[in-house]
């Protein structure tokens, strides 16, 4: 029996996922992660803390599967996307990695979008949270460092450097640097040179199921496993989400209810339209590409509105029952960090709007599921502008947990959403299936299927027109709130 390792690099955490030759999850391990926020807008980490949760989890794995690991073929890399590593000529690590939620360049991203050239090559806006306007805003703040530049790589694929020595990225996670001819699949000199950088300071690129390299003879040996591990391309991690949940095809979608939100449509060409702010990028697998709308702000308003309360996340949505309510009369904006999808707003903010004495926490957590179902419905109306019109979504991530939650996504969206059977379809599931593929060279269709759907949650029928009014309302406190942020 053969195995392989999926290893999802998130803002939070490190999570690896060992399945069999028959995609079984076989174990699973976890180490967190803590971001720095020294300045508002500001979202960084130390990539060597990325190193050390790595350990952690094989350590964890090589504990009580050992023998797993002594038969293990292939790694996939999943991971946090558009985070800025910068690496002098000894792969000397120069500042801290700036992350994909940090605001801090939209001044730079605004200079870079305002070329037509990034919108003709990349297919998107460029965004504050996408890698090149940070390494502008490097030059400009920090122009000791920014001369000292030999590598740029994204999270995934610093881990990447350490586990085979290789300076490699993939298509999907290298569409969110705004470098990319995404529709060629090739770095742009021209782009790169708008940001006074060349090739030499990139990666090369594979596709997300190519091999990107071997794992380290060092590293094998430390964790007793065989020589010649392949190490898959792998994806950024809402396209390793779609590996795991099976969205390859034209016409299939799928809901991320995670720390962001995702909205993820895959298709079999490249269809670009930056006016919309929904994000056109590569696929993992070769010859794809995708659509995505993105909310800055998913499962974390949720736990930020926990942590104001005092009480979790699910006793917080379990208080407000099974059956779904007529909307509540606060409106929720989870803006918290900006927002991307539709409005590509670093500078707006989150709010409660209507409130009143007669409410109560349960009314106010009925307002941040809301507000962030209506966030999703920017972004569906957003990729219908963009040529992709919703018929039903797959829901995943951990907001898919409640029932209350996803029935006010039905709503919102006036869509059927699908819940898969209990398993974990996520970003670390399907970068193990990447390195399936790589290793044995499979078929990715044939790897990468969906799961069995044992629930579908129907809009609310009767109360469609109460959220159409409430979306309305939503949609009007964004224009209303805007000249305030």
């Amino acid at each position: 029996m053969a195995f392989y390792l999926g290893l999802d690099l998130g803002t939070s955490g490190l999570k690896a996922l060992l399945i069999d030759e028959k995609q079984k999850i076989i174990a699973s391990a976890h180490a967190p992660l803590h971001v720095s926020r020294l300045q508002d807008g500001w979202s960084e980490q130390d990539p060597q803390e990325w190193i050390k949760v790595a350990e952690q989890v094989l350590d964890s794995l090589k504990s009580d599967h050992s023998a797993a690991l002594g038969r293990l073929r292939g790694i996939g890399l999943s991971g946090q996307m558009h985070g800025a590593v910068l690496l002098d000529a000894e792969d000397r690590i120069l500042r801290p990695a700036i992350l994909w939620n940090d605001t801090r360049s939209h001044k730079q991203a605004a200079a870079l979008d305002a070329d037509p050239q990034f919108h003709k090559l990349t297919g998107n806006i460029v965004f504050p949270g996408f890698t090149a306007p940070k390494l502008l805003w490097v030059k400009e703040n920090e122009p000791e460092t920014f001369s000292r530049i030999k590598k740029i790589l994204l999270p995934k694929d610093y881990l990447r450097l350490w586990l085979s020595g290789e300076y490699a990225s993939e298509m999907s996670d290298a569409s969110g640097t705004a470098w990319l001819d995404v529709a060629q699949r090739k770095w742009s000199p021209a782009l790169l040179a708008a940001t006074d950088l060349d090739q030499s300071h990139m990666p090369r690129l594979t596709e997300g199921t190519d091999i990107s390299g071997t794992m380290r003879k060092d590293l094998c040996a430390r964790w007793g496993m065989p020589a010649n591990i392949a190490v898959a391309g792998g994806a950024g991690d809402n396209a390793a989400s779609a590996c795991g949940i099976g969205t390859i095809k034209a016409g299939e979608a799928f809901a991320s209810l995670g720390t962001s939100g995702v909205i993820f449509a895959a298709n079999n060409r490249f269809l670009p339209r930056p006016d919309s702010a929904v994000h056109a990028f590569c696929h993992a697998l070769p010859r794809t590409w995708h659509q995505m709308g993105v909310i800055l702000s998913a499962t974390d308003a949720l736990n930020w509105y926990s942590s104001i309360t005092g009480h979790e996340a699910a006793a917080l949505t379990q208080e407000l029952g099974d059956i779904l309510r007529a909307p509540s009369p606060v409106r929720f904006l989870p803006y918290l960090s900006g927002e991307r999808t539709p409005y590509n707003d670093s500078r707006i903010r989150g709010s409660f709007t209507g409130l009143s004495h007669y409410d109560s926490r349960a009314t106010l957590t009925q307002s941040v599921l809301e507000g962030v179902a209506f966030a999703f419905r920017d972004n569906a109306e957003a990729l219908a502008k963009a040529g992709t019109k919703l018929d039903n979504i797959t829901a995943i991530g951990g907001g898919s947990r409640s029932a209350y939650w996803l029935k006010a996504l039905a709503t919102a969206l006036n869509i059927p959403v699908h819940l898969p059977a209990d398993g974990d379809f996520g970003a670390a599931f399907g970068a193990a299936r990447l390195g399936l593929i790589a290793a044995e060279n499979s078929d990715p269709v044939t790897i990468c299927k969906p799961p069995q759907i044992i629930r579908t949650i129907e809009p609310d029928k009767q109360l469609l027109a109460a959220y159409e009014s409430a979306y309305h309302q939503y949609k009007a406190l964004y224009q209303a709130l805007r000249p305030l942020a």
